[in-house]
């Protein structure tokens, strides 16, 4: 090859072109963004709106209908659900995977500007699922002083100070007490002086005003005319004229009590049991996670110096994601590392000449570093995925050095002196390595075609192992001849001599143990072609068919050193119930020694550990930070024990389970469809009893479990009627009343405090009260609601779901102990055994969904990169037969798979599967190098048996030594327990487990098949298919093949 020509004619130019290549590399990495994940992007939004005091079912109604409606003609979407809650609505919409999202939600967010919703509802937020926008950080800020003084300072001063470092894009306050200027009616006075509660609202509303009135001309000058009318003090707001009656002024507090007070409050947080204020700090799109948190780390001592501590305050750090980042990349940079020593130490085995070691060694850290550089250029993070796919390609970058520098070797064994064994025996090998590099890497192009969860993580470690590799055929076939070329002595054998000959000395003994064994076996395999091809298929079939024992989950969930515990009381529970009960709660946690610290949310509760959360006075939520190091089952025994212990209270429902990064639905999800309400109810709570029985399914929860208390108005139409009165306008005079309206706002600085107009608190603090309530009626008289209204107490659905237009049931659950598919198929028997009639359907969603699609787009992928692997084969050997021949290596490395996967508990989820992936494109290069060395020897006039045997024994040594060094550095990612590890230790595992037993038997059954594939040279390929020939071969005796084999 002319590249092998020029390296080794120029070796200076090839040198500076690889220190220019390690200089921007070194450049690269350090300008490398550091993550948790990759870019990972779901197809999903949630439209949040909230509209206060308003029950589920006007909730779905006005709110949530329509938006569904709204939502379902924008492009791409595949799925419509919504969840109507008492003054909440959450729709959320499910695209295709391939949807741009940025411009759905452009697209959306047009759509919903023309909706027309109440007036009192909130606009329309949009929420989009990214793990990689979780807050990097959460602070609790505690103080001596009030709550509403420090979540003033929080949002005054602490909240600028964080916000303006570089990469920091919000700091979000929440918790404590807001500011709110109350103005309480006392309801008789009103009554009496026959006021509605609207007009005082309006009334106030333009008080409050600075209006500019123009420009007034005054010969040269001119000026600017406004009214400076805003109320400075609440007492100027005491002072408001609501109405003149004759010559008495009516003043807002003549009939109300007007004060500063604090907004209702709906959520409390608290750290270690104090109560605090929660800064939740998020990074920059395209800020480096790691940077960022270090950058705030430094900002908090001048915080706390500055601000806080002169105030009493103090704050603690609930949540650091950069402290988990920092610790799983140090351990993935720590195994690639140790891969990479052991690697190198076999190659030194084998070699026994520190020289070729060196050379080949450095075709290690040099296609690494060009791999940061092709990294960076595009625009990869360094992260668990990126990294664990160079960790897993470290032995790999040997390979094709290997194979090169064992053939310059035997070349020099000939006789032949330094350049011409170096530009000889790399040109002999080039077209075989660069076969089985592309091979490798055909196996990551169909990746465009892997949908859901298992494409997005893909595609960096795909990225990153074909960047790797392509480095690494560059070094072997430009660095590895000139160094040769130049660095080794003509006549110098340079062999290992003192402790490490001593030290090989033994495994020398085991190596050529091993040797003349495989010798015995490839002679009784050509004996017994028949017997030893039968074996191993059935072998294969027995493997598939034991797989189906491993079970199957979508995706490991990862330990983090933290778990959440969600929990949820009656619905109508009050605060202050939640409150007293989660105190308790927290007494019996607090004992446990593993547990760090405790972080108690009241009020609020996430879905699945994700950033956006619901609010309800009836759920609280936990966040515990075990202490370090305890990981892995050690976190799953205090889990237990945490389960255990919270079964002391009845009155709660429970869920506890870890942070979900690459899902935010839960493990086990059941949706019961259909459109009478009641069927729904009543085959739901039937088949949540049936599951109820299931081993290993806890946390079980049922969206129509329990009704939310209300107190339902039913009004006299006829008599609305002859008072000139509309239920509209009835309902409007209650909302204002109870709920009270914003009226307007107090402007204090830059700060904008709420003006809220309600009735005093005394004359809506009791059921009884409600009746009393006076409403005008169209003649301009008060009336007492219980006058044109029946008044009840009943209880109304918690929540309404719609899934597809549908009323639904969902029955959600986490899985302890048993693989997601087990968990499918106990759900689904017991859906089988319940008769729901034609009304209603019963069907899996959540993760399940989820792993159907993934799985399904990933089996595809895997047959496509067969396929591909075939072409590129196909390709280079110009040949149909010996790609088929070579293809028989993934059927064997799947029975290691199997093998290993059945001994260490392995399940069959996404990683694994990428894992086969890559190992169809590394097995083969085995068997290409030995049959390719086969057609060169039959080529040179050998028989077709002598070159089979002939190149089995050459070929075996750097077969061995290229497995080895892959499987040896991947053994400390397999055997690290670390953070991280429920992703790595699966990859590893496969590939190990593949490359070792595939590797084993390609030795021994490629030269069988293609003893019984390939006919001697003088048979054209054109003449005889190579299933035509595969059939025949059985036909074939060991004698007669012997006999052939002597035929010149």
């Amino acid at each position: 090859m002319k590249i092998v020509k020029f390296s080794i004619n120029r070796p200076v130019t090839i040198i500076m072109f690889t220190v220019a290549a390690i200089i921007f590399g070194f450049i690269s990495y350090s300008k490398l963004n550091l993550n948790l994940l990759p870019k990972i992007s779901y197809p999903t939004l949630t439209i949040r709106t909230e509209y206060p005091g308003t029950a589920p079912s006007e909730i779905e109604n006005i709110i949530s209908k329509p938006i569904e409606e709204t939502c379902g003609v924008v492009d791409n979407v595949v799925r419509i659900s919504s969840v109507s809650r008492a003054e909440l609505s959450e729709v959320t919409v499910e695209f295709a995977w391939h949807t741009n999202m940025d411009f759905a939600t452009l697209k959306l967010r047009e759509k919903l500007d023309l909706l027309r919703l109440p007036r009192d509802a909130t606009k329309p937020v949009i929420l989009r699922y990214d793990p990689n926008q979780e807050p990097i950080m959460r602070l609790g800020l505690t103080g001596d002083t009030d709550l509403a003084r420090i979540r003033y300072i929080a949002e005054r001063e602490v909240k600028q100070a964080l916000e303006s470092i570089e990469g920091v894009a919000a700091c979000s306050i929440s918790g404590g007490l807001e500011d709110e200027i109350h103005i309480d009616i006392d309801e008789q006075k009103l009554s009496l002086l026959n006021i509605l509660i609207t007009s005082v609202a309006n009334r106030l509303a333009q008080e409050n005003v600075n209006l500019s009135a123009g420009i007034l001309k005054q010969k040269d000058s001119q000026f600017l005319v406004r009214t400076v009318n805003q109320f400075k003090t609440v007492e100027e707001i005491k002072d408001i004229i609501i109405e003149k009656r004759g010559d008495v002024q009516l003043t807002l507090g003549s009939i109300a009590d007007v004060y500063r007070g604090h907004k209702e409050r709906k959520v409390i947080s608290r750290i270690n049991g104090r109560e605090c204020i929660e800064a939740a700090i998020y990074r920059a799109a395209d800020a480096n996670t790691v940077a960022v948190a270090n950058a705030v780390t430094d900002k908090l001592k001048a915080v706390q110096a500055n601000i806080l501590k002169p105030r009493n305050m103090d704050y603690l750090i609930i949540t650091n994601q950069s402290k988990f980042i920092k610790n799983t990349i140090h351990q993935v940079k720590q195994t690639a590392i140790i891969g990479g020593i052991l690697a190198i130490l076999v190659l030194l085995y084998f070699l026994k000449n520190f020289r070729s070691t060196l050379i080949i060694g450095a075709a290690i850290p040099i296609s690494v570093v060009i791999t940061f550089f092709l990294m960076y250029s595009s625009n990869i993070s360094l992260n668990i995925i990126s990294l664990g796919g160079l960790a897993l390609g470290i032995g790999m970058l040997v390979d094709n050095s290997i194979v090169v520098l064992e053939s310059i070797q035997r070349y020099r064994e000939k006789g032949a002196d330094l350049y011409k064994a170096a530009l000889q025996g790399t040109s002999e090998v080039a077209g075989a390595v660069t076969a089985s590099t592309f091979t490798t890497v055909a196996v990551f192009f169909p990746i465009v075609f892997v949908e859901g969860i298992a494409g997005q993580l893909f595609k960096d470690m795909a990225l990153t192992v074909t960047y790797s590799l392509l480095a690494s055929l560059a070094v072997s076939l430009t660095l590895v001849p000139m160094l040769n070329a130049t660095l080794r002595r003509e006549n110098s054998k340079e062999r290992l001599t003192g402790w490490l000959k001593v030290l090989f000395k033994p495994l020398d003994k085991i190596y050529n143990q091993f040797y003349l064994s495989y010798k015995k076996i490839l002679d009784f395999s050509f004996g017994h072609r028949k017997t030893v091809f039968i074996t191993v298929i059935v072998l294969f079939f027995t493997a598939i068919f034991m797989s189906s024992f491993m079970g199957q989950e979508l995706i490991p969930v990862i330990s983090q050193g933290e778990f959440l515990i969600n929990v949820e009381f009656k619905p109508g529970t009050a605060l202050k119930e939640n409150t007293a009960i989660i105190t308790d709660i927290y007494e019996v946690l607090k004992k446990h020694k593993e547990i760090d610290s405790i972080y108690e949310l009241i009020g609020k509760g996430s879905r699945g550990g994700i950033s956006f959360q619901e609010e309800r006075e009836n759920l609280s939520e936990f966040t515990l930070r075990l202490k370090p190091g305890i990981l892995g089952k050690k976190e799953d025994r205090i889990m237990d024990l945490v389960r255990a212990d919270l079964e002391k209270f009845p009155t709660t429902k429970v869920k506890v389970y870890k942070p979900r990064l690459f899902s935010f639905k839960a493990p086990l999800e059941v949706v019961v469809l259909g459109n009478d309400l009641e069927m729904i109810k009543q085959v739901s709570e039937e088949l949540l009893e049936k599951i109820r029985g299931v081993e290993g399914i806890i946390d079980l929860k049922s969206s129509m479990e329990e009704g939310y208390p209300e107190i339902q108005i039913i009004f006299n139409r006829a008599l609305l009627a002859s008072q000139n009165m509309t239920i509209n306008s009835v309902g409007t005079q209650i909302r204002s009343k109870i709920e009270g309206d914003v009226a307007t706002r107090f402007i204090e600085s830059d700060r904008e405090i709420d003006i809220r107009v309600r009735l005093s608190e005394r004359f809506r603090d009791r059921v009884d009260k409600i009746g009393r309530i006076n409403i005008r009626n169209g003649l301009g008289m008060m009336v007492p609601l219980k006058a044109l209204a029946e008044i009840r107490i009943k209880e109304g659905p918690a929540e309404i779901r719609r899934i597809l237009q549908q009323k639904s049931a969902v029955i959600t659950g986490n899985i302890s102990g048993i693989p997601l598919d087990t968990a499918k198929e106990k759900v689904m028997a017991a859906a089988a055994s319940i008769d729901c009639g034609p009304e209603c359907s019963i069907y899996l969603a959540g993760q399940s969904m989820e792993q159907d699609v993934a799985f399904s787009s990933m089996i595809f992928a895997i047959f496509l990169a067969v396929f591909l692997v075939y072409l590129v084969m196909a390709s280079q050997f110009e040949s149909f037969k010996k790609p088929f021949i070579i293809m028989f290596t993934i059927p064997l490395a799947i029975i290691g798979v199997v093998i290993v996967g059945l001994v260490f508990s392995m399940s069959i989820n996404v990683i694994v599967l990428i894992g086969l992936i890559i190992l169809s494109g590394i097995i083969v290069n085995n068997a290409i190098v030995l049959v390719d060395y086969i057609g060169k020897l039959e080529k040179q006039g050998m028989s077709k048996m002598e070159a089979i045997k002939t190149a089995a024994q050459v070929r075996w040594r750097p077969i061995i030594m290229t497995s080895i060094t892959t499987v040896l550095a991947l053994l400390p990612m397999a055997l690290d327990f670390n953070e991280g590890f429920e992703i790595r230790i699966p990859l590893a595992l496969t590939l190990i487990g593949g490359l070792v037993f595939g590797t084993f038997l390609t030795l021994i059954f490629i030269p069988l098949v293609y003893s019984m594939i390939v006919r001697e040279a003088k048979v054209t390929e054109e003449k005889q298919t190579p299933f035509l020939g595969f059939l025949k071969s059985f036909k074939m005796t060991p004698s007669s093949a012997k006999a052939k084999a002597k035929k010149p």
